[in-house]
């Protein structure tokens, strides 16, 4: 049995975050009833002209540099003819021989390993309408509806080289470019929405060869899920075919989360030859290189620089730097207590322990309070246990952590004078385990360091309490 390599590409469409459409004043919002948001420019109705939404080149552009794209001062539009039912005008304007973005890069982790996908080109569309079907997907539709409120609305599309090896590393590589588009706020990413849609290309090739083999295109992969399941099926076909004697055949399928399989769509002889011609509608795009740098001085600190600076100025781990990379407020709310408190590791523990339930339920609390309930346990006022009760009633109360442990009396017992009295009171009702310590039943200061936690109702300190027991018990 030959074994073979995996050769991935992805075509990742994303709908910017602008208020209105890419070329007419049409709402871009995501809801309205059918075909409420459109016009004659976004219908293509005759003597309707288009005008280019600034926002839109300037949301392409920011996404571009983030992408470590080269930004193209000059860039055109072409007109793309095809017919579908969701395509009112039977084009689409998009950007096919000069892109705005070009030769850009991601990098991300694979298993611990820093790896980087290339990005060929990034251009600027706009979207075609949504065909809602009767059916459970087109396949087993008797008919289709077209809602046109989305036919117009901006994209871009991220074209990837073919230098992803497997699946896993394909949903590794659209989970970091979604984080990336939303932290610089160029979309929504929403995938259940459609804001986020991804094709994948996908060919096997003798280990080692050079030759590319023959490309199954998987179209509409709208979760992170579907692209990984519907890549790993796609691989164990073609290998299977390849070993059998088989020949791939370059067509276009679709995936079925049903069945967990792919299905054929059109084969390269159907493909529509689409006539592709500059749009005369539409002037070439000239950008200001200042423009462009006044957008580059917008981009905040992306998700993988975030991630480094976490492990390396807050020693955290890749697992807690991940959990505040992937959770933007939360790493926010880091920094803002990371000013007032060193306990770095206390921090990232408190966020990712029992305040990030509590706080996904009722929202984020003011950093000011969280700040004194760390500082209050760094003081061993409380213990551990102790502040968990209090950081609930932070959210259920307007007073503060100190405020909260003075009413409930949960001020730690920390004097070891006012401990002694209760450790030989413990001791003494225990005089047969006192033995069994002492002869070597070392396992038992557990239980004295519990029953005085039970008599101080919790309030004593550990650690104090431990000291004090091996000094009353001479171990």
């Amino acid at each position: 049995m030959i074994s073979y390599d995996t050769v991935i590409g992805l075509e990742i469409h994303v709908a910017l975050l602008t208020q209105s459409k890419f070329l007419c004043s049409c709402k871009a919002s995501f809801g309205a009833p059918p075909n409420s948001q459109c016009c004659p420019i976004c219908l293509g109705l005759p003597g309707a002209l288009p005008l280019i939404n600034e926002k839109a080149v300037e949301y392409a552009t920011k996404a571009g540099i983030a992408l470590n794209c080269q930004i193209n001062h000059f860039s055109r539009f072409d007109r793309k003819n095809y017919f579908y039912p969701d395509l009112p005008k039977a084009y689409q304007i998009t950007q096919d021989t000069f892109p705005l973005c070009t030769k850009g890069f991601l990098e991300y982790y694979v298993d611990d390993r820093l790896v980087k996908t290339e990005i060929t080109r990034i251009h600027m569309e706009e979207e075609a309408g949504k065909l809602i079907h009767s059916g459970a997907s087109i396949v087993d539709s008797e008919y289709s509806l077209v809602d046109y409120n989305r036919a117009g609305i901006p994209l871009i599309e991220i074209v990837t080289a073919p230098d992803i090896h497997h699946p896993q590393q394909a949903r590794l590589f659209l989970e970091q470019l979604r984080l990336l588009l939303s932290y610089i706020g160029v979309s929504d990413t929403k995938m259940e929405e459609g804001s986020l849609r991804c094709d994948a290309n996908i060919s096997l090739k003798p280990s080692g060869s050079n030759v590319l083999g023959t490309k199954v295109e998987i179209k509409n992969l709208n979760s992170f899920r579907a692209l990984e399941r519907a890549l790993e099926y796609e691989e164990r076909r073609q290998s299977q075919v390849l070993n059998q004697g088989g020949i791939i055949r370059q067509e276009s399928c679709t995936w079925d989360d049903r069945t967990g399989k792919t299905m054929p769509m059109r084969s390269k002889g159907d493909a529509p030859d689409y006539r592709i011609f500059p749009e005369p509608d539409l002037p070439p795009l000239h950008l200001d290189p200042v423009w462009v740098e006044l957008i580059r001085a917008t981009i905040p600190e992306l998700p993988l620089e975030r991630l480094k600076r976490f492990e390396a100025e807050y020693g955290l781990s890749r697992y807690e730097a991940t959990f505040l990379v992937n959770y933007p407020d939360f790493g926010e709310l880091f920094f803002a207590l990371a000013c007032q408190c060193r306990a770095y590791k206390a921090i990232v523990n408190l966020l990712m322990g029992d305040y990030a339930r509590l706080a996904r339920e009722k929202g984020h609390l003011d950093p000011q309070r969280l700040a004194e309930l760390l500082t209050i346990v760094d003081e061993g006022q409380i213990t551990q246990t102790q502040a968990k009760d209090v950081l609930e009633d932070l959210f259920s109360s307007h007073l503060s952590a100190r405020e909260i442990v003075q009413e409930k009396g949960l001020e730690v017992m920390g004097d070891p004078e006012s401990l002694r009295p209760i450790l030989r009171q413990v001791l003494g009702a225990n005089s047969e385990l006192v033995h069994r310590f002492q002869n070597g039943d070392t396992k038992l200061l557990g239980f004295f360091v519990g029953q005085v936690m039970r008599v101080t109702q919790g309030k004593a300190d550990p650690g104090v309490v431990n000291r004090l027991l091996r000094d009353e018990l001479g171990k």
